[in-house]
């Protein structure tokens, strides 16, 4: 009886527990890439703030209109006994007062300050907004990646199947001969250590592309696992651009124009500065009302109101070296921001070098491994052939099988380097190659 209720009781947790090896949904790469650039956290960060830096510009304009001001207060006064609390200090035989009022300043001149704070906030806006560009292709560039992960550990694994059969054959052949009288027992022996090789490369290889799922499945956000599409095989990943185009692309890129926002920010925080030697001119009006009454009001007969319109002008002379300290930092500032959008400037050349170089390296090398490849499968078949009639050993099959997975090997992972190269391309120019 217990023995059955304990199988119903983990029958119904079975039932209901989640499914832990469910299949993943295959994407495409355009797919796995628009969700890394609306689901990345690096992504999320940068139009957070680019939104906060529009906020800013929005404050910078409103720094020109006045501000206004409304107040209003009620007070009741409680009488008990006496109608005086001292000599001189008679209560109102009304027990409301009210109080009402408004109030507008407005800065006329600053020396310049609100423009030139206006300019800042609108290079910082651009940088934001070049931020959030550049920050959406580094997360398509990092989807890409893991992308040509699961097709690379597709292909090892198609790879590895091929290892296996052809294991699987030789060890059938060498066991056969064994049996036959016409090879040692060190042959049949040698092609079970293979086989238990090739075996294990399948195991290696099917968690690798799980693995591979799990890491795509993390840089685009996604709820459900996801895998990518086979149809995605992207075997010549060319450039639709020379290098001259590239060149003038990646000098203006996302990092360089990032750098210019933040170079023409610095101008502008620099030029701000010196508005602190300027005079300022500030106006103010304000007008209010107050009364008594049996109720709290707001106007009325019994409200007096009073206003006044304020002019003031000052020209500070001397804040403790303040001026001179804030001029130096924006100096300071600018001066930085000119040497970082230079290195800048060089090190999108230096990368685009290299990378250009890494793609035509890959290119080159998945032409020559993929006849590497064919060569090395016509060389084990013919080994093959002959040491089914004893034209050859099992070392030479073996070593003939071991060039093969060695140049599969080699093949996919220069597809991978070429798919890679083209993708920092794209991430370092900021468009589709």
């Amino acid at each position: 009886m217990f023995r059955r209720t304990t199988g119903v009781l983990l029958a119904i947790v079975l039932g209901f527990a989640p499914a832990a090896s469910a299949q993943p949904r295959p994407i495409t790469l355009e797919e796995a890439v628009g969700l890394a650039k609306r689901n990345a956290l690096q992504v999320i960060q940068a139009r957070g703030q680019a939104r906060t830096s529009a906020a800013g510009v929005r404050a910078a304009y409103a720094a020109f209109l006045p501000n206004v001001t409304l107040t209003a207060s009620a007070t009741r006064w409680f009488v008990s006994g006496g109608r005086t609390r001292g000599a001189n200090d008679t209560l109102p035989s009304d027990p409301w007062s009210s109080d009402a009022g408004f109030g507008a300043n407005v800065d006329i001149f600053t020396g310049g300050q609100r423009f030139f704070a206006l300019r800042q906030a609108r290079a910082t806006q651009w940088a934001a907004e070049v931020n959030e560009t550049a920050q959406q292709y580094d997360a398509a560039l990092a989807a890409k990646q893991e992308f040509f992960n699961v097709l690379a550990a597709r292909e090892s694994q198609g790879a590895a199947a091929a290892q296996l059969e052809q294991a699987e054959q030789q060890r059938k052949t060498a066991i056969a001969r064994t049996q036959a009288r016409v090879a040692t027992r060190s042959d049949s022996l040698r092609a079970e250590i293979q086989y238990r090789t090739a075996q294990l490369a399948v195991t290696d290889a099917r968690n690798a592309l799980e693995s591979a799922n799990a890491s795509l499945t993390r840089v685009v956000a996604s709820q459900e696992p996801v895998t990518a599409a086979p149809v995605d095989s992207l075997e010549h990943p060319g450039l639709a651009l020379d290098d001259a185009s590239l060149r003038q692309l990646a000098e203006n890129g996302p990092a360089v124009r990032q750098a210019k926002a933040g170079l023409d920010a610095a101008k502008a925080a620099q030029r701000g500065a010196w508005t602190d030697y300027l005079p300022s001119l500030a106006a103010s009006y304000s007008r209010t009302g107050s009364g008594t009454g049996d109720a709290p009001v707001l106007a009325g007969d019994n409200f007096g109101y009073s206003g006044a319109l304020r002019f003031s002008a000052s020209l500070p002379l001397f804040n403790q070296w303040q001026r001179e300290e804030r001029i130096t930092q924006a100096r300071v500032a600018q001066e930085n921001a000119e040497a970082g959008l230079r290195d800048t400037r060089l090190a999108a050349v230096e990368t685009l070098t290299r990378q250009l170089g890494a793609f035509r390296s890959a290119e080159e090398r998945v032409v020559s491994q993929a006849a590497s490849v064919a060569a090395a499968e016509e060389d084990l078949r013919v080994q093959q052939q002959r040491y089914a009639v004893g034209g050859s050993t099992i070392l030479d099959v073996l070593t003939s099988q071991t060039q093969l997975n060695e140049a599969r090997s080699d093949l996919i992972r220069a597809r991978y380097d070429q798919r890679v190269a083209k993708a920092q391309l794209e991430a370092l120019v900021g468009r589709e190659l």
